[in-house]
């Protein structure tokens, strides 16, 4: 099966001048404990993915589009009730009359996509070599709302930073898969498939593409898993890289003790921001997704409006999110969960880590681990607290940014990636 894997891969991808392993994939790890029957007749093939959207699903959306029917609004409230009707009117219109999602179509399909079959569920992923022989393999993964089209600006600069200003030094391989129940994965049809189950997963994948020590990346929901495979793959995990780092203070009685004044400001302000108003999207995710989903699933009015308002505040964009993202890249995201009606599965994630579906993790994490925090992320942890829970080697308090960071601040990402890894690399 190793040589199969070789050959369909070399197939697939050499056309685009990038090369395959030298190496060949080391097979299952030991991070399996879901059961076996999830395993039964499962292979390890690795197949190329193209994403092509049927035509008629864009005819359908289109039409839904134009017989959308908007609730009235308070005069005067602006964003303060939830999504503001003018800006999602434009929002509805240039979906309908302008947004070419062919074009991103295309966008997208330039980067390596595959398909392979893990604990059940096909996993969709790019797997984009670099053209530097010494490249060090990288996991990118996304939370919500976003999908693995959130890396987009990244991955050229990661997988070939000369072309980019960057050091051939710097180089990683990376793979950017879709969680289960998001984009093109899988949606899960039953419940059990968690942040540990998604992290099990990833693992698998990082093995079966050959890769013996890698580095993992997240942020949000991607965070949660990228520990995991700290916690549960450390023997090939050789640094954690975080863009929404969480930690309890490690002294409950005197949270603040030795936290500088600057971030103990920032983390209140943070707080302030933080609260159940902002938490409610959260609360229905993990307690009754099922309701929800049928409005998400069949409205894609009400689909732009539940994702782009937590744009909108989730972002450092002073309160207008094309300050950060364009109409086209919103579209896209909320046109991949559309097409793959997926908006029900990814709030059911939220269910699984609420009701038991995530175990907890470990109370310490070894391997190397950097924080990056952006200002504008929905909540700031101390170093100090987190120096606690990790091994904690890199922290970076970022100028601007908020929660998509690859989106936002890709050049500060890059930069902190590879300053970060550049002593990972090679073992000692």
């Amino acid at each position: 099966m190793a040589r199969a894997f070789v050959s369909l891969l070399a197939a697939t991808v050499l056309a685009s001048g990038i090369g395959v392993p030298t190496h060949p994939p080391v097979g299952a790890r030991a991070v399996m404990a879901f059961g076996a029957q999830d395993r039964v007749q499962e292979d390890d093939r690795i197949e190329a993915f193209t994403i092509d959207i049927p035509e008629d699903v864009l005819v359908d959306l289109r039409e839904r589009l134009a017989r959308a029917r908007l609730p009235d609004e308070p005069e005067g409230v602006g964003w303060q009730l939830g999504m503001n009707q003018a800006y999602l009117t434009q929002l509805i219109e240039y979906w309908r009359d302008e947004f070419d999602w062919r074009a991103q179509e295309r966008r997208l399909n330039e980067f390596e996509q595959f398909k392979t079959r893990i604990e059940g569920l096909d996993i969709h992923f790019v797997h984009r070599r670099s053209p530097e022989p010494d490249a060090f393999p990288l996991i990118l993964t996304h939370g919500w709302p976003g999908t693995f089209a959130e890396f987009s600006k990244v991955i050229g600069p990661l997988t070939d930073p000369v072309a980019h200003g960057g050091r051939a030094e710097d180089a990683f391989h990376v793979v950017a898969p879709s969680i289960p129940g998001y984009g093109f994965s899988d949606r899960p049809l039953r419940l059990g498939y968690g942040r540990d189950r998604t992290g099990a997963i990833f693992a698998e994948l990082m093995a079966r593409l050959g890769y013996e020590r890698y580095g993992a990346q997240g942020g949000d929901l991607g965070a949660g898993i990228s520990r995991w495979l700290a916690a549960n793959d450390a023997e090939h995990v050789a640094g954690l890289h975080l863009n929404l780092c969480s930690a309890d203070p490690p002294d409950p009685d005197d949270p603040t003790a030795g936290v500088p004044p600057e971030e103990v400001a920032l983390m209140r302000e943070r707080a302030a921001f933080w609260t159940d108003e902002e938490r409610g999207y959260s609360h229905m995710h993990g307690t009754k997704p099922q309701t929800l989903g049928y409005s998400l699933n069949d409205s894609p009015v009400g689909l732009a409006a539940w994702i782009v308002e937590k744009y909108r505040s989730w972002c450092d964009c002073d309160g207008d999110p094309e300050t950060r993202f364009s109409k086209d890249e919103l579209l896209t995201t909320l046109t991949i969960y559309w097409a793959t009606e997926t908006a029900t599965s990814a709030a059911r994630y939220y269910y699984e880590g609420r009701h038991g579906g995530s175990a907890p993790g470990p109370e310490r994490i070894e391997v190397p681990t950097a924080c990056a925090a952006f200002p504008g992320e929905f909540r700031f942890t101390p170093r100090r607290w987190l120096e606690a829970r990790y091994n904690l080697v890199r922290f970076t308090m970022m100028p601007s940014g908020g929660h998509f960071a690859a989106a936002e601040e890709p050049e500060l990402l890059v930069d902190d990636l590879r300053a970060f890894f550049r002593e990972l690399r090679n073992p000692r």
